[in-house]
């Protein structure tokens, strides 16, 4: 059975520290629902009811599109080894730019990645969790380098070229504000 709690008990903090994934889904109004998997070392809890994630270059700007009409998020952490757990983390968001003055205090508290975009600033009201006994067991290996190796390829100009001809827009034509790093 389900349990809910307010914020993210001290347990459920650590649990997240041991994840190697976590998921994310938003939506805006009339838009597609997006979920998407996340790794690499890019989220920080900061108190058991704020967690920044740092949103790396993608393919996709979706979220950042969504929080901008609805900012609705849940995060979602799940156990690939013994402890058959699910944690969903429901709650608010806001985008911060690279060029935000808010930027570079919540920079600190995650590490340099090459091609950062944006930093999701989470307010967390409701805690879930479940049983995960249907889970499967998966072994982690290694994160995998080829995101890091393209955006350190890329160099700066480059993502700011590839934000500006492919992160613009969302699958359903939405603006998603990455001209705030241009």
């Amino acid at each position: 059975m389900g349990k809910r709690f307010p914020d993210l008990q001290p347990d459920q903090i650590a649990f997240i520290g041991e994840q190697h994934l976590f998921f994310t889904a938003s939506a805006a109004p009339g838009s597609r629902i997006n979920l998407s998997p996340k790794g690499m070392d890019c989220l920080r809890i900061l108190m058991p009811n704020r967690i920044l994630w740092l949103n790396l270059t993608g393919s996709g700007n979706e979220t950042a599109a969504h929080l901008a009409l609805d900012p609705r998020i849940t995060l979602m952490w799940c156990s690939f080894t013994t402890r058959p757990l699910i944690l969903r983390a429901y709650g608010t968001a806001r985008s911060i730019h690279r060029n935000d003055p808010d930027w570079p205090a919540l920079a600190d508290h995650l590490p340099d990645q090459p091609g950062a975009r944006q930093i999701f600033d989470v307010a967390i009201d409701l805690v879930q969790s479940s049983c995960g006994f249907a889970v499967p067991f998966m072994d982690f290996r290694e994160d995998r380098p080829v995101l890091k190796n393209w955006a350190e390829d890329k160099g700066p100009d480059g993502l700011a070229t590839y934000w500006d001809t492919r992160n613009r827009e969302t699958i359903d034509g939405l603006p998603t504000g990455i001209e705030a790093n241009l």
